[in-house]
């Protein structure tokens, strides 16, 4: 079976950062997936399961109700690998281009008193939040993308050679 590509980029070189995963005719439109890396992969541990949570929701509602970015969003959601996120937009932009957007939904974790819709009625795993590890997270974040906002590394995949197997099997890079 072909691998997807997002199990094709080499997982040992991605650092925190934004990257386009994929871009995607559907319907006539296109659609873009950024992958909002948090922490590096094989390298740091996955982020906290209730901070991720959180995070997922903290950030979900942000997007939803920017008044600029609302209608623009399609998916926000974490990866299995607790590593980061998926992000969804219409349209097809340089993650350069929606970096203040990212940098302003984890800043806006900050303020938060509550994580929206961590009720029973609303939420799947209601008990499984952490606000105060998701703060955490939220602006280690930032902090790095703030640092490093004119850094080609953090918007484009590493690039290594590619690998191919005894059967033929190809890696890519991005």
């Amino acid at each position: 079976m072909k691998l997807i590509p997002s199990f094709s980029v080499d997982h040992n070189y991605i650092i925190p950062g934004i990257f386009t995963s994929r871009v995607d005719t559907v319907g006539g439109g296109t659609v873009t997936t950024y992958d909002i890396r948090v922490t590096r992969p094989n390298k740091e541990p996955a982020v906290d399961v209730g901070a991720m949570h959180s995070l997922e929701h903290l950030i979900a509602t942000y997007l939803r109700n920017d008044p600029d970015w609302k209608d623009e969003i399609i998916y926000w959601g974490p990866m299995g690998c607790l590593t980061g996120f998926y992000l969804i937009l219409k349209g097809d932009r340089a993650p350069r281009e929606i970096f203040d957007l990212i940098l302003s939904a984890f800043r806006s974790v900050e303020s938060a008193q509550v994580v929206p819709g961590a009720e029973a009625k609303n939420c799947g795993h209601y008990l499984m939040h952490n606000l105060g590890m998701a703060k955490w997270y939220a602006a280690r974040f930032a902090d790095y993308l703030a640092e490093r906002r004119d850094d080609p590394k953090i918007y484009e995949y590493p690039r290594t050679e590619r690998l191919v197997t005894d059967d033929g099997q190809h890696f890519y890079d991005s």
